[in-house]
């Protein structure tokens, strides 16, 4: 006992097959290398490259939209908000001045 090596207690048998020079496909190379499994991967791979393209382009298109909006609209909308404030100053005035506030005549 002291002569033989020690591998853990237990000793497997040989597998079958990893003599032999020429083996036979085992199912999962077969499943991998048919015509139809080689055809889902290119699909994959052309929805993968589509995919990026179009968030690529997503991408530029938010940002285009998205400076217009800072360039084009928020002065407008400033602009409004500055000339509502006006108004309300004027009514303001009016009001403390004595002026009979301008807007529709009160219910009779």
């Amino acid at each position: 006992m002291a002569s033989q090596s020690r591998r853990g207690g237990i000793s497997l048998p040989e597998r079958r097959g990893r003599g032999s020079s020429k083996q036979e496909p085992n199912i999962l190379a077969k499943i991998n290398n048919s015509q139809i499994v080689s055809t889902g991967k290119q699909a994959a791979c052309d929805a993968v490259f589509v995919a990026k393209k179009l968030l690529k382009s997503t991408g530029k298109a938010a940002w285009i939209a998205g400076t217009t909006f800072l360039i084009l609209a928020v002065p407008l909308i400033i602009e409004m908000d500055r000339e509502q404030q006006l108004n309300e100053l004027d009514l303001q005035q009016q009001s403390l001045l004595g002026a009979p506030p301008v807007g529709p005549p009160p219910p009779k």
